[in-house]
């Protein structure tokens, strides 16, 4: 792990925000890996000097939505027979699509406002938005919004605590936490409020 973080490291550093922006593509893509090894190295560039904070939060913030934007046009012009036929070189297998489509169509668009906000799932929530030809300004806008919040929290965790690889165990840990809580109370208001319209 220490290796993969200290090559996103100097890929950040010798390809600056390009750099940023190409690896949280990917990381938004089909190729799942964690964003936290990309955003936190590159918030600890900005508080060497290196980087722009702000630069840096902006270039996470495009990828991901360069990134979620190759799912959704995979699957507004390909559909769930191409995902399904080479996602499985990727992961995706028909059941875990059949719960992002179900969690999609039970919550609606805003579903891709709180999915971004979770591990492990962030970039498939795409894939049910292009299937169900989701308005691309809504998709965007949303995405957007969910991506600016993680990305913003792991840049700045990483301006601040970088060097301490166990303080920032410790912090990412409490912090998903807290936005799992977050996301079940949203998900519970934004319904009830859904009702009663």
């Amino acid at each position: 792990m220490q290796e993969i973080i200290q090559f996103i490291v100097d890929t950040a550093s010798s390809w600056g925000y390009l750099g940023i922006i190409i690896l949280m593509t990917l990381e938004s893509s089909f190729i799942p890996f964690p964003s936290e090894v990309v955003m936190i190295p590159a918030g600890y560039l900005a508080h060497k000097g290196e980087l722009n904070l702000f630069l840096c939060i902006l270039s996470g913030v495009f990828g991901s939505v360069l990134g979620a934007l190759i799912n959704y046009y995979i699957c507004f012009f390909w559909g769930k027979k191409f995902v399904l036929k080479f996602g499985k070189y990727f992961g995706i297998n028909e059941k875990k699509f059949s719960k992002f489509e179900e969690f999609f169509l039970k919550y609606g668009e805003i579903s891709t406002f709180i999915c971004r906000l979770l591990p492990g799932i962030r970039q498939y929530v795409s894939m049910p938005a292009g299937l169900s030809k989701m308005k691309l300004l809504n998709f965007v806008f949303f995405t957007a919004l969910g991506s600016a919040i993680w990305v913003s929290i792991l840049a700045l965790l990483g301006y601040f605590i970088g060097e301490n690889e166990e303080l920032i165990k410790t912090y990412l840990s409490q912090i998903l936490v807290f936005i799992i809580i977050f996301c079940f109370i949203f998900v519970f208001i934004y319904v009830k409020i859904k009702i009663k319209i």
